[in-house]
């Protein structure tokens, strides 16, 4: 097979692909892999290789052409080859939630010789180590990222690249519960695909209804959140996009919680956690676990009035417990869940965080350690057990500090409730209090140029307030 007709099989791939005939097109591009001796066609197909997979969820597939891939850069020894071999090894162990390596590979971009490819992939470089950096629950590292990426965007017109910042920048302020921010982030993405997204592939329309949904349903705007859930869900199924399916049923099922439909929100749940198995998305798996814990919670609250025997239990969403959705919830029907006694519940609400735990811990999401702690706490504290109460305490107060969720301002934590934060251009973030902008005022070059209390001595209390 020649360059020419190498190149003609590449395209009849991706015109099968842009057309959804997914399987068709993976032939093509298998066949030119076996069969071109073209070294630049084959670097070119295992790309196609790479992105497909990706968007199946099959991750592991995905990581094993990305190191095909690099090999072929190497036997091109070319620069420009060469760093984008390593941002798609990059971004497939960002999707099997291999953060360290993500980060690694991403500082292995950074640090090759000036390229042409540099100027084009820097800034997503700088997106893939954001999301690793977020995934580990590194909130200042994954800003300074972010930000990096949409200057990126900015200074090469790339609005491609800034729809999938500000997607990612969506999520961020969710994590950390500035609301208003997660739903302003995902609807400017919306806007980009709407302006300039006519010959767009329709996952990047279906990834910024996702994340609105995500903000709508945080802010209580539950029909607002289930339209866009929907036009999500819709795109998904269409191309076929098996990582997305399963974030949009993990949303519906969030939804139908915060109606207080549980019977509704269990198989959700449910389904959502056989496809964050079956594509590997451990991180995933632990969020599945997070929301099924809120509806043990609210369950126990419905309940309450009928089990004052077995003791009571905080209605929090911050203080949830998740079950085994292996033993809990394949086992057997909804109804019949719902009805159990709370110290059946607290069992298998106990054995799910310690599944859940491994799964945080594996990953090295901080923030999640945190949640799965202070569920942790709130059903020993519902049992009386005392010594096991404080443990989860002190290992909720450890992750705290080790995600640096606090004020440099006010010294109070962050991402407890939803709050209008602010972020300083050194990347550290703090609440936005009234009176602040009189302090900003004050600062020469406004907040561009305030001093960071985090990086200098603290600022008072007295400065936040109008004289």
């Amino acid at each position: 097979m020649g360059q020419d007709q190498t190149k003609q099989q590449i395209e009849k791939g991706l015109q099968l692909y842009q057309s959804n005939q997914t399987e068709r097109a993976l032939q093509v591009w298998m066949k030119v892999l076996e069969k071109s001796p073209d070294l630049v066609g084959r670097f070119r197909v295992l790309g196609c290789l790479v992105t497909a997979h990706s968007e199946m969820g099959r991750y592991k597939q995905m990581l094993k052409f990305a190191v095909v891939q690099i090999d072929t850069a190497r036997e091109l020894e070319d620069a420009d080859f060469l760093l984008e071999s390593y941002l798609n090894l990059a971004r497939s162990n960002e999707k099997l939630c291999e953060f360290h390596k993500t980060i690694s590979y991403c500082k292995t971009c950074l640090g090759l010789p000036g390229t042409r490819a540099g100027a084009q992939l820097g800034g997503q470089v700088s997106l893939s180590m954001g999301n690793a950096f977020l995934g580990l629950s590194l909130f200042q590292k994954a800003l300074e990222s972010f930000e990096k990426a949409l200057r990126y965007a900015h200074n090469n017109d790339d609005a491609m690249l800034e729809c999938r910042v500000c997607c990612s920048l969506g999520s961020f302020y969710a994590q950390v519960k500035d609301y208003e921010k997660a739903l302003f982030f995902p609807c400017k993405a919306a806007e980009l695909v709407n302006d300039y997204g006519k010959g767009w592939s329709l996952k990047y329309r279906a990834m910024s209804q996702y994340h609105m949904a995500v903000a709508y349903r945080l802010l209580g705007h539950l029909g607002s959140a289930m339209a866009c859930c929907e036009e999500s869900m819709k795109i998904a199924l269409q191309h076929g996009d098996r990582p997305l399916q399963a974030l949009c049923l993990l949303c519906f099922a969030d939804i139908h919680r915060s109606r207080g439909d549980l019977e509704t929100a269990f198989p959700r749940y449910d389904s959502a956690m056989s496809i964050m198995t079956e594509i590997g998305n451990r991180l995933g798996q632990v969020q599945v676990l997070l929301g099924v814990a809120k509806c043990w919670v609210a369950r126990k609250a419905l309940d309450k009035g009928s089990s004052q025997s077995h003791g009571t239990l905080p209605s929090s969403p911050s203080q949830a417990h998740p079950p085994d959705p292996a033993c809990a919830m394949s086992q057997a029907p909804v109804r019949q869940i719902c009805l159990q006694p709370w110290p059946v519940l607290a069992f298998q609400a106990l054995d799910a965080i310690e599944r859940a735990q491994d799964l945080a811990e594996e990953v090295g999401n901080k923030l999640s350690q945190l949640k799965l702690h202070c569920l942790s706490e709130s059903i020993y504290r519902s049992k009386g057990l005392q010594r096991e109460l404080r443990a989860h305490v002190v290992r909720f107060h450890e992750c705290v500090e080790e995600t640096e969720l606090y004020c440099g301002l006010c010294g109070e934590s962050i991402g407890e409730k939803n709050s209008r934060l602010q972020a300083l251009p050194c990347s550290h973030i703090f609440h936005l209090r009234p009176g602040l902008g009189l302090f900003f005022s004050r600062s020469p070059g406004g907040p561009e140029a305030m001093l960071c209390p985090g990086l200098s001595a603290p600022v008072g209390a007295d400065l936040l307030v109008p004289p």
